[in-house]
C-alpha cells in the first residue's frame, strides 16, 4: 500500500531553516534528517485549549497532542501548511486567526522510525466545532489550569510530542512539580 509518506517531498532543512535538499518524507524520516512541522494550538473565545487524542496508528496512539500538526512539504510556505494541516486535522476553513510562536528541533525515534522535525508553533484562535480527520479519534478542551492540573497529575495522558511543545514554548504550564515526561 502506498502511503503519502511514500510520495510527499519535503525539504530538508539546516538548524537556521536553511534548505540543503528535497526528499521523499520516507527517506528523510529513514534517515533521520532536519524537515519542518507546523505545530499549533487551537485556543476558543474563552480561552480554553482544544487537544485531540490520537489514533491507534499515531505516533503518540490514545493519549492528547496539539489539534494541529504536520509537515511541510517541499517549496510550501508554513501559513500554507499551517492552513492546509488545520483543515485536514480540525477542518478548521477559511479566514484563520493565527499567530507565531517560535520554532525548535524535536528529534526521537518513534513507530520505528526516526523523527527530526523543526516544530514551527503557532496558536490558531477559533471557536468552529472541530471536525476531525483521520489521525485524531477524540477531541476535548482544558483551560490553562485544568491542563497545568492534568500535566502534573496525569503526564502519561498527552503525548510525547505535547509535552515537548509545552515545555519548550508554554513554559507557564509546567510546574516544579511536573514530572519530567520528555
Amino acid at each position: 500500500m502506498i502511503t503519502t509518506e511514500d510520495i510527499e517531498r519535503v525539504d530538508i532543512i539546516d538548524e537556521q531553516g536553511n534548505v540543503i535538499e528535497t526528499m521523499l518524507k520516507s527517506e528523510s524520516h529513514a534517515k533521520g534528517l532536519l524537515h519542518k512541522c507546523v505545530i499549533s494550538e487551537v485556543v476558543d473565545s474563552q480561552g480554553r485549549w482544544l487537544l485531540v487524542k490520537q489514533a491507534g496508528d499515531r505516533q503518540d496512539a490514545g493519549q492528547y497532542v496539539s489539534p494541529v500538526g504536520g509537515h511541510v512539504s517541499a517549496g510550501e510556505t508554513e501559513e500554507e501548511a499551517l492552513r492546509r494541516e488545520a483543515e485536514e486535522e480540525v477542518g478548521l476553513v477559511g479566514d484563520l486567526k493565527f499567530e507565531y510562536i517560535n520554532r525548535a528541533v524535536f528529534n526521537r525515534f518513534v513507530i520505528g522510525r526516526q523523527e527530526n522535525h523543526l516544530f514551527v508553533m503557532y496558536n490558531i484562535f477559533s471557536d468552529e466545532v472541530p471536525k476531525l480527520g483521520v489521525e485524531s479519534v477524540d477531541y476535548t478542551y482544558f483551560t490553562e489550569s485544568e491542563l497545568k492540573d492534568e500535566l502534573h497529575k496525569n503526564p502519561q495522558m498527552f503525548g510525547d510530542a505535547f509535552h515537548f511543545v509545552i515545555k519548550q514554548f508554554f513554559p507557564h504550564l509546567v510546574t516544579e512539580e511536573t514530572p519530567s515526561h520528555v
